[in-house]
């Protein structure tokens, strides 16, 4: 069967960026969120990927018109909840938050909806990526748990990148890989680090991997720490990395890959990332190359 992965996107978001061309105002209007930019990233690194998203109100219908130039398949459900947008001012070279507004929240039909797809694309590609909307009251943090040991029951890879009680609740699933920030876990010493991993590890989690801004990300893969070294690249827009590095271990899982070696591709994916101004973008020929200069340093407790 072709390498192929699931990525459940409650509510992507119309993203409008104004950027300077030369003095005049440049805007720019492209699909975003989560899930999206982990799509992007999965689709470039040669697998393909279906986009479980819900699309409601004037956002939405933009929003479905800017996919469909995407290299991404779309499970869709048109709802009466509209999708969230946001407008950005770059033109000074910095990115500056004009005005955002808010997705509405899944009234519970829509939200079964989407959950039922969802379940049903996981199961077929045998590898899903559950991201999280822009707002908490989008859905249920509840929905995480039932969605991750659904699949994960039914011989699911789930990788989970996620914050707050949807992360909580996702862990309690039981899913094979759980991505997350130093800052989500509250701590910046390695030995905090390593005894957050072990907790998170303890609900039958085979790979903890935790990215520390421009620190080494820290790995739990089975029952051994690693630091993982990435290439030192000049960073053009830093937004985005995580996102990036969860989409590669993903892509690298659903391409057979050695937990280690996924690990690797994904942190690839980060760095590639952050030199690019588009979220979630990147080569896949520049990642895999730069996969093979990542390294996996051990260290023990």
């Amino acid at each position: 069967m072709d390498a192929r992965v699931a990525v459940f996107a409650p509510s992507p978001q119309l993203t409008i960026t104004v950027e300077d061309l030369d003095g005049d105002p440049d805007v720019h209007l492209h699909a975003g969120g989560q899930g999206f930019w982990q799509s992007r990233m999965i689709a470039a690194l040669g697998v393909e990927v279906v986009v479980c998203a819900a699309f409601g109100g004037e956002t939405g219908r933009v929003l479905r018109a800017l996919l469909e130039d995407e290299n991404v398949a779309l499970r869709w459900h048109e709802v009466t909840a509209r999708n969230g947008s946001y407008v950005h001012d770059r033109r000074d070279g910095h990115r500056s938050e004009m005005v955002e507004m808010p997705p509405d929240p899944l009234p519970r039909h829509e939200l079964d909806d989407l959950y039922e797809s969802t379940l049903v694309e996981g199961i077929r590609a045998g590898t899903a990526v559950l991201s999280g909307p822009s707002d908490d009251r989008v859905l249920p943090p509840e929905t995480y748990f039932r969605l991750t040991s659904d699949l994960a029951g039914n011989d699911c890879r789930v990788i989970v990148d996620l914050s707050g009680e949807r992360l909580a609740e996702a862990i309690r699933g039981g899913p094979h890989v759980v991505k997350v920030s130093h800052e989500e876990l509250g701590a910046e010493e390695l030995p905090d680090l390593v005894r957050a991993c072990r907790k998170i590890a303890s609900s039958g989690v085979h790979a903890v991997v935790v990215s520390r801004a421009d620190e080494p990300a820290l790995a739990l893969l089975e029952d051994q720490f690693y630091l993982v070294r990435m290439p030192r690249l000049e960073p053009v827009d830093t937004r985005g990395a995580g996102d990036s590095m969860t989409a590669g271990i993903s892509a690298g899982l659903a391409l057979g890959m050695p937990l280690e070696d996924a690990v690797k591709l994904g942190a690839a994916a980060g760095a590639v990332n952050v030199t690019r101004h588009g979220l979630g973008s990147g080569g896949g020929e520049a990642v895999r190359e730069l996969s093979d200069r990542v390294e996996l340093e051990p260290i023990e407790e």
